[in-house]
């Protein structure tokens, strides 16, 4: 029996010994952060606290004055780690030489992360005012490191991170306000800009069911971005094509002019095969609004795609007819509106991408070295060429109104090059490079 007694009292001895050890670690590591913070450049100081506190909150800790202060500390190690990263990272594009000189960082996958749970866990330990006022302004600063984080995540093509941590900067928002704290979040448009930035990195990432919850937030709300209705109306049509069209029409309502709303609306009434009904919609709109330029070009669009799948099944009639009103509409739009880039744009795209068809029935005929062959050839190559030139005026005159536009430039680039200008085709493919490459052309070539 005493030797039981012996035994359990020094299995308590080895416990106690234990806890100790982790409440050790613990203060060791927050002594260490701040002697880091004595230098900054002493990274291994910094690597060892983060190594103290993370052995610390592996054991009990539950005996200590104030549980919320590992997590506290925690939070805070982790905050000056992503802190270092995100300025190391800053500075390698803005001098690499100089980055290389600065030295290295904490090498830890999200260390802002890392830091909102255990401020997170903080928070909800804490009991005490002070304590609460000590955690919100970690959590403040976390919100900065977490934005950065996702934002460089997300120019890296990383979209699950920056998902991450654009959804923790909400949800820190959510706890320091309910706290009654500061967010970064609380400036006009801020909470919303954000939401909106969680959806992009979740569509990005596809996560599709993760990012609509916070895109169902800015559609509830009137959101201004365009993005939000097509996103949710593409999610939401895998699964039920009429609650995926409240969205959509929405969308329509609010931005009559944009693109992506209007050819997810074609594609919406081509999978029910209801096309007559948007053009019957649109001809009611222009009986209404005889000036509103937006809705001719909308209905050039969609004679456009109606076109496009009459090209498809070889229905030569209805090919020509809508062809014809396409670009009856858009010439409509350009005399409404001389400076309609879209207008101009869409008729040398239809001029163009009936060349390209023709350009299509030309390769087939490659390996035929044949009379017959060859005399076809020749055919529609002179087809194809006369097409390019009776598009070529229309996207001169789109370039002359807008020198950036990407799919102008590269138009030319093309049609220049299959009429033997290289000249003018490399002008064009290096103005095309300058747009891809974040920079603008200061004026339009065709102006000069």
């Amino acid at each position: 029996m005493k030797k039981l007694v012996f035994a359990f009292v020094a299995l308590l001895f080895v416990t106690s010994l234990t806890a100790q050890d982790h409440e050790k670690s613990y203060k060791k590591a927050k002594r260490t952060l701040t002697n880091y913070h004595l230098n900054p450049t002493d990274t291994d100081k910094l690597s060892d606290a983060m190594e103290k506190i993370d052995y610390a909150l592996s054991g009990d800790l539950s005996g200590i004055k104030n549980p919320h202060d590992p997590y506290l500390v925690k939070g805070e190690i982790y905050n000056t780690i992503a802190n270092s990263q995100i300025s190391a990272a800053t500075l390698a594009k803005q001098d690499p030489a100089l980055a290389a000189k600065a030295g290295t960082t904490v090498e830890v996958d999200n260390p802002a992360n890392s830091a909102y749970e255990a401020l997170a866990k903080a928070l909800e330990l804490a009991e005490k005012k002070s304590a609460k006022k000590s955690v919100l302004k970690a959590l403040y600063e976390n919100q900065n490191y977490t934005s950065n984080t996702g934002i460089m995540a997300f120019e890296e093509k990383k979209y699950e991170t920056a998902f991450i941590s654009f959804e923790n900067v909400v949800k820190a928002h959510d706890l320091i306000k309910s706290a009654g704290g500061q967010s970064t979040l609380d400036a006009d448009g801020a909470y919303d800009n954000q939401l909106y930035l969680i959806g992009l990195a979740g569509l990005n990432a596809q996560k599709y069911d993760a990012a609509k919850p916070y895109l169902i937030k800015l559609y509830e709300k009137g959101t201004e971005e365009p993005l939000v209705y097509s996103s949710l109306y593409s999610i939401e049509a895998e699964k039920d094509m009429d609650a995926a069209y409240v969205y959509l029409e929405a969308g329509r309502k609010k931005f009559p002019e944009d693109n992506s709303l209007l050819f997810s609306e074609i594609n919406h009434f081509l999978k029910l095969g209801k096309l007559d009904d948007l053009i019957g919609r649109l001809n009611t709109a222009i009986e209404k609004e005889p000036d509103n330029v937006s809705l001719y070009t909308t209905l050039g669009n969609v004679y456009d795609n109606l076109y496009q799948k009459e090209v498809e099944a070889g229905n030569l009639e209805k090919e020509k007819e809508y062809f014809d009103m396409a670009m009856k509409n858009y010439k409509v739009a350009v005399e409404k509106e001389p400076g309609n880039v879209d207008g101009h744009y869409s008729m040398g795209a239809l001029y163009f991408n009936k060349a390209a068809l023709v350009t299509q029935e030309m390769l087939k005929l490659n390996d035929d070295f044949s009379k017959e062959g060859m005399k076809k050839y020749e055919s529609l190559k002179g087809e194809a060429n006369e097409l390019f030139k009776l598009a070529l005026p229309h996207f001169k005159q789109a370039e002359s109104l807008d020198p950036n536009d990407i799919n102008t430039l590269i138009a030319l680039k093309e049609i220049f090059a299959r009429t033997d200008d290289i000249a003018k085709s490399n002008e064009f493919k290096d103005r095309m490079k300058t747009v891809q490459d974040g920079g603008t052309n200061p004026s339009s070539y065709f102006k000069q």
